[in-house]
C-alpha cells in the first residue's frame, strides 16, 4: 500500500473575478521509504501539492490519502492528530522558536500530543536526533547562535522527533549556500535510509533531483513525467511509473 497518494487531485483558487488552476488532474502514489523529489519550475503546482499532503490545504476535488486515510472529510482534531503522529515537516525559513534552545526545539513536537515515551526516555531520543545532525555541542544555543546550515540540522531533527512516517520538505535548502546544502541533503538522505523515513521535497535544487530514488514532474499544474530512478532499481535505467 501507498504511504502517500493523489488520485486525479484537482485544486482551484479564487483570484479576483476569475479563477487559478493549480492542480488539473493529479496522481501519483509513494511508496514507504521512497526518497522523492516534486519537481517544476515556480507556479508549476508543486507546492500546492505539498500543501495537501501536508493537510495544510484541501482539494477542489480528487483523493488525498495519507497512510491509505482520505484525508477529504476529516475533523480539525483527526487531522491534527495525523499530524503529528505520521507527518513532519521542514521548511525553507527553518521556523524555530527564538526563545528555544537548540534541544527545546527539537522537543518542542513531542509536547503537543500523547507520547508513549517518559520523560527520560524523550530527552534520550531527542539527544540522539541531536547527535546525528551532529550538534551535540550546540544543544543549549539559540537560533540566533546558530549558521543558516545549523538552524535547518535543527529543523531535521524536530522533524524527526515525533517519528513520522513522512517527512514534507518545502524547498528546504533555498536559503543555504551549495556546500551547505549538500551537506543538508547528504543528511537528509542518510536519514531516509536509516530511520526507513519517507522524505517528499518540493524542490528547485537539482542536487535533490538527482539523488532522489523516485521523481515527480510536475507543469502547469500536471504530472509531466513520474519515475523511479535507477537508484531505486540498480542496474536499470529511470523507470516510468506513469505519463
Amino acid at each position: 500500500m501507498a504511504i502517500a497518494e493523489l488520485n486525479n487531485v484537482k485544486k482551484t483558487y479564487p483570484l479576483g473575478k476569475t479563477e487559478v488552476h493549480a492542480l488539473k488532474g493529479v496522481s501519483f502514489a509513494i511508496e514507504k521509504g521512497d526518497f522523492v523529489s516534486i519537481a517544476g519550475p515556480s507556479g508549476s503546482g508543486k507546492s500546492t501539492i505539498l500543501n495537501l499532503l501536508g493537510c495544510i490545504d484541501t482539494a477542489s476535488s480528487g483523493q488525498v490519502l495519507i497512510g491509505g486515510v482520505e484525508t477529504t472529510g476529516l475533523s480539525d482534531k483527526q487531522i491534527t492528530t495525523l499530524r503529528h503522529e505520521v507527518l513532519g515537516f521542514i521548511f525553507q525559513s527553518f521556523n524555530l522558536i527564538p526563545v528555544l534552545n537548540v534541544f527545546e526545539n527539537v522537543e518542542f513536537p513531542l509536547l503537543l500530543g500523547k507520547s508513549s515515551l517518559s520523560k527520560r526516555e524523550k530527552a534520550k531520543w531527542i539527544d540522539h536526533l541531536i547527535d546525528a545532525v551532529g550538534l551535540a555541542n550546540w544543544r543549549t544555543h539559540k537560533p540566533n547562535e546558530l549558521s543558516g546550515g545549523q538552524r535547518q540540522r535543527v529543523a531535521i531533527a524536530r522533524a524527526l522527533a515525533t517519528k513520522p512516517g513522512i517527512v514534507l520538505a518545502d524547498e528546504p535548502t533555498a536559503n543555504l549556500d551549495s556546500v551547505t546544502s549538500q551537506g543538508i541533503i547528504d543528511l537528509m538522505k542518510q536519514m531516509n535510509r536509516d530511520l526507513e523515513t519517507t522524505f517528499i521535497f518540493s524542490t528547485h535544487d537539482q542536487d535533490i533531483v538527482s539523488i532522489a530514488d523516485h521523481v515527480i514532474r510536475i507543469q502547469d499544474g500536471l504530472v509531466l513525467r513520474d519515475y523511479k530512478t535507477a537508484r531505486s532499481t540498480p542496474g536499470r535505467e529511470d523507470a516510468w511509473v506513469s505519463a
